[in-house]
């Protein structure tokens, strides 16, 4: 959920005001466990900004740095219709 998160903010916020960004697929591959109240962090990186989909790859590092969870979301990029 956190990656999904980061990724949808992100998408959005390259967009232009007359578009929007909605999910198409989420994929995640959890490596460590994380003990309950530790902090994480994570990092979102995009590997496709095109003009109908993107496709942004996260990272979540547990504190002592070690990898946790690598996800992917893809993005549909459509028409904002308020």
């Amino acid at each position: 959920m956190l990656a999904e998160t980061i990724g949808s903010i992100a998408s959005t916020l390259t967009l232009p005001e007359d578009r929007r960004a909605v999910g198409l697929e989420v994929n995640a591959n959890h490596i460590a466990g994380v003990p309950v109240g530790q902090v994480v962090t994570a990092i979102c990186r995009p590997l496709h900004l095109g003009r109908t989909t993107q496709v942004w790859q996260t990272e979540i590092h547990r504190a002592d740095g070690r990898l946790a969870c690598v996800s992917r979301l893809t993005t549909a990029v459509i028409e904002r219709r308020d």
